[in-house]
């Protein structure tokens, strides 16, 4: 299991890093264009828009670490770990209701795009933004294994916790 997932996020870095390479190289062809040719191509730009809304979907649901992530953690930290767990708890399973209930409706716009074209280059607009069904699959798989890693950290936690008030109450009846 652990080398599958090494492969895929190998696989996964170097699309990414593809994707990086096309969007530099169409830059620069843009940048060549509008300044020493002085005659700028058009589709660059959209190009590069195109790339840039992929690479960041696709590194953000496959590459970026859930704790590389920018988080407001303020009142996070500032609580016991228990309550971390809590508020763990919490905030995937709001993220994956969130995710879920929204799929359907954005599948059903991200579908409806298939009828529209960028003005340039006549790439579907379904193409162009299908990449976001991709990511919430991704947010939604992520925050399911966070949520049942910290529930099983709970569980084991709970069980702990009912061993040692077990064994108070045996100890407190063998002083009486």
């Amino acid at each position: 299991m652990k080398s599958l997932r090494s492969w895929f996020l190998k696989i996964s870095e170097g699309i990414s890093a593809l994707m990086l390479a096309a969007l530099f190289l169409t830059f620069i062809l843009q940048i060549f264009s509008r300044y020493v040719l002085n005659n700028p191509i058009g589709w660059t730009v959209e190009a590069c828009l195109t790339i840039w809304v992929w690479l960041v979907f696709w590194s953000n649901s496959f590459i970026v670490k859930y704790e590389d992530q920018i988080t407001f953690d303020l009142l996070y930290d500032a609580v016991k770990p228990n309550i971390r767990r809590i508020f763990a708890l919490i905030s995937s399973l709001a993220i994956i209701v969130g995710m879920a209930i929204s799929m359907y409706p954005t599948w059903d716009w991200i579908d409806f795009l298939k009828i529209k074209k960028s003005s340039l280059l006549f790439i579907p607009m379904r193409t162009v933004f299908s990449i976001y069904m991709i990511f919430m699959v991704a947010t939604i798989v992520i925050y399911l294994m966070r949520f049942i890693g910290e529930m099983k950290i709970l569980q084991v936690m709970s069980i702990i916790f009912l061993i040692c008030y077990f064994l108070m109450k045996l100890k407190i009846k063998k002083m009486d």
